[in-house]
Formats: structure tokens, sequence, C-alpha cells
């Protein structure tokens, strides 16, 4: 059995990540793709996944043609030859590329998941905690309290302007 493509390995990630069929998730990012947008994110870097796992299919049967056993290649199937390998490996780091961009759209939808949350919620509450944190003065214990902002023109507006 020939190793999995990048394909295969794309839509077993995306069906374990949401626990369903990849052709019912399919058509759930159609029908309703503003239910779950990361899943529409998934699906469209699949599609574009689609494209570039036929393109490495191609580049590796020309491959193949060319340097097949017992053919020697004549000179002009030299170039060929060597064009057809780097476009198999800019398809393969294609193919990686997306792999890795669908691996961090699953990555962000666990780690909204969690939060039961919205995120603007999520933001504003981390401000709120933020404020009232000063920043220390380098040497200055915790529990001192922060010395207070300076309120005025700064140092630098106080010349003669030009």
């Amino acid at each position: 059995m020939p190793d999995a493509t990048a394909l295969d390995q794309a839509t077993a990630m995306i069906e374990n990540a949401w626990g369903r069929p990849i052709e019912a998730l399919e058509s759930l990012a159609v029908r309703r793709p503003s239910d779950d947008p990361l899943l529409r994110s998934a699906m469209h870097i699949r599609s574009a996944l689609v494209v570039t796992d036929n393109a490495v299919a191609v580049h590796q049967d020309r491959l193949h043609a060319l340097t097949r056993s017992g053919h020697v290649p004549a000179f002009y199937d030299l170039e060929r030859i060597t064009g057809s390998a780097a476009d198999l490996r800019v398809a393969h780091a294609e193919s990686r590329t997306s792999l890795q961009a669908i691996s961090h759209v699953i990555d962000a939808r666990e780690a909204a998941a969690p939060a039961g949350r919205a995120p603007a919620a999520r933001l504003t509450q981390a401000a709120v905690a933020r404020s009232g944190h000063a920043p220390r003065a380098l040497g200055q214990s915790p529990d001192q309290p922060a010395p207070p902002a300076v309120v005025g023109p700064s140092v630098a507006g106080l010349g003669p302007h030009r």
C-alpha cells in the first residue's frame, strides 16, 4: 500500500477534529458557512490541497516516465527531468504548508472551544485585568504600590520649537 497522500492526511485530521465524515462536513461548510468559520477555513484549505495533490501525482508520473528503468534519457530530456523534479518539490512544499495550515486551524478551534465565551468578552476581561496593574520600577517589591502616572506635557515638549 502506498504512503498516505497529504490529502488523505488532511481528511483524517479534519474528520478527527470535527468527529464527522468529510462528506457531512463538506455540506455543512457550504450550507452554513457562518455557523463554523473554522470548519469553512479548513475545508477551503483542503480544497486547495486537492489541486496540489493532483499536481504531485502528475509530476511523479512524469518523472517515472522520464526515468523508467532500462531507458537512457536523451540530452533534451535532462531539462524536462530537472524541471519536473523541481515542480514536484514545489508541489510537496505546498502540500506540507496546507497540512500545517489545517493543523493551525484545528489548534485554533481547540483553543477557542473550552473558553465557552465570546472572544470579545475574553479580550475585555483581559484588558480590565491589565488596566489595574501599572508597571513597577526595577527593584520595587510587589507589595509596594506603583508610583502614580505623571499627567502633563513630556520633558521633550518643553523647549523651543522650530
